[in-house]
């Protein structure tokens, strides 16, 4: 499965605005948004001219599936954030999963040179924790009750993968190495 990223266009607005919004995306994402394509171009405008993030557009087959970013760039401690999502459900796979998360710990730790990348994830997504320990990572922490949207509180999970952990173990690991162009 040919998995690319390639820089998000406005084109590309009414897809991920879809995507944002479906509920079985949205039960794991800190907030439930009401969108607006109005709304979207000034988000695209706004990440472009951002030094601290980046996104692109996962392809899947050449196919539009998702959106995966890094925050955090201009972090002086050179540590980041990440998150992604596949929203076209025809095109998930844990194949692509594993690609993007291990391919992102190559990105960030080889040519971005930084320590270490964190992720939140809602403590009731046991399958994106999963992913995460299979990758290597690690559990760092939990907060109960860490986010509330629409009178539910929910707990979250930290999780974290070092340069020194990845690159003690990323010869054992076996993925389909995914490209992160410039944006």
């Amino acid at each position: 499965m040919a998995v690319t990223l390639r820089e998000i266009r406005e084109s590309d607005l009414e897809n991920i605005m879809r995507w944002r919004m479906d509920p079985e995306i949205t039960k794991y994402m800190n907030t439930n948004p009401k969108l607006t394509m109005e709304g979207q171009v000034k988000w695209l405008a706004s990440i472009r001219q951002n030094p601290d993030v980046r996104y692109w557009m996962i392809l899947v087959e050449g196919k539009e599936a998702g959106v995966i970013n890094l925050t955090g760039l201009t972090n002086p401690d050179g540590d980041l954030g990440w998150a992604y999502y596949v929203g076209e459900k025809s095109l998930r796979s844990i194949m692509t999963a594993l690609s993007l998360e291990m391919s992102m710990f190559d990105y960030i730790f080889d040519e971005l040179g930084k320590n270490a990348i964190y992720s939140d994830v809602f403590t009731l997504n046991q399958g994106v924790i999963k992913l995460h320990l299979l990758c290597g990572g690690e559990i760092v922490g939990e907060k109960k009750n860490h986010i509330t949207k629409e009178g539910v509180s929910y707990d979250v999970t930290f999780t974290r993968m070092t340069k020194e952990i990845w690159n003690s173990i990323r010869h054992t690991k076996k993925y389909e190495k995914i490209v992160f162009p410039e944006v």
